[in-house]
């Protein structure tokens, strides 16, 4: 079994065990994907992310801005790839073998919309106890307070979850990022899989 599919199979396993997104919320534990983005370690939560797949092709789009670089093809579905760390202001990364692209569904317009995001490497699913979670502080941090979630502490340091539905929250958001784009030929039409059935509204 590869890398990916073991962490894919992980996924399955804690969507199994917390069956909905209230156990956080409920104070026991938040189960995360963590990935690495330049030194720092972030996460997303498992019940948005779909697969991990190793790199595939990436088709570049003209004009298109560097936090939404192209598109790729997942399984026959044309997906927009989001690169987070220019979400986060660092300077693009270099793709190694241990790049990864994590195949997320996430809420835009309200909508289910399935997405890739470029990792620099991805580490495991784990879980991070409720009591160890930390507010964002709104002043001090490296990086954008309203695109993260909380800050969990670990005995290797610390985690910074990923308030992925805040970056996509809405196309206007996406859309000023994204340049020239073509959401209409690749976000627009993408739906859910996890949450409703994966399929491609396009004609």
């Amino acid at each position: 079994m590869t890398r990916s599919s073991a962490i894919d199979a992980a996924i399955i396993s804690a969507d199994a065990a917390d069956g909905d997104d209230t156990v956080f919320a409920a104070g026991t534990a938040l189960q995360v994907l963590t990935l690495g983005l330049g030194n720092e370690i972030f996460a997303v939560e498992t019940d948005i992310v779909h697969e991990v797949l190793d790199l595939v092709p990436i088709t570049r789009v003209p004009n298109s801005s560097e936090f939404l670089p192209g598109l790729i093809n997942v399984r026959g579905r044309v997906v927009p790839l989001a690169d987070l760390r220019r979400k986060f202001g660092m300077s693009a990364g270099i793709l190694t073998a241990d790049s990864r692209i994590i195949v997320l569904e996430v809420m835009v317009d309200g909508e289910v919309t399935v997405v890739g995001t470029l990792a620099d490497r991805v580490y495991e699913v784990t879980e991070v106890a409720a009591a160890s979670m930390e507010e964002v502080p709104q002043y001090g941090m490296r990086w954008r307070p309203e695109f993260i979630k909380g800050i969990g502490k670990t005995e290797g340091g610390f985690i910074i979850i990923v308030d992925i539905d805040r970056i996509f929250a809405s196309r206007q958001i996406v859309l000023q990022d994204a340049g020239a784009l073509p959401i209409g030929g690749g976000m627009a039409n993408i739906k859910t899989s996890k949450r409703g059935g994966a399929h491609d509204d396009g004609t």
